[in-house]
């Protein structure tokens, strides 16, 4: 009978959950509403001095596709007037990255379409 007879302890260990990326992310964003004016600031600086006027001539390189002009204005126009609308960092940050991410995409594609160098020189 001792044979049948088995003792178990049951012991529960402790799991962290886990975290996701995003919602990491947007705990990391909400922390930095402290330096929302630095991110105002860069946000700004970047899009409007170096991002969009990459894409633009990129754009106009690849023979002015009226469709990427529109994509250009709207990802400069969303980080633009979500910082201007005074929107708290879990929104700007984000708005951002997305914006950045649409300049790439038409940079991309502008890329895969040729640029016509040669044009401008005439």
């Amino acid at each position: 009978m001792k044979a049948l007879q088995h003792s178990f302890l049951q012991s529960e260990a402790y799991r962290q959950p886990k975290v996701s990326l995003v919602q990491r992310f947007v705990s990391w964003s909400r922390s930095q509403e402290k330096n929302r004016l630095g991110w105002l600031a860069l946000i700004i600086a970047a899009h409007g001095c170096v991002a969009t006027p990459i894409t633009l001539i990129a754009i106009i390189l690849s023979g002015n596709n009226i469709v990427f002009w529109f994509m250009a204005m709207a990802a400069m126009g969303g980080a633009l007037v979500t910082n201007l609308a005074a929107m708290p960092t879990r929104i700007t940050i984000p708005v951002f990255i997305t914006t950045l991410f649409i300049d790439l995409f038409i940079i991309i594609n502008c890329v895969v379409a040729g640029f016509n160098i040669a044009a401008i020189n005439q």
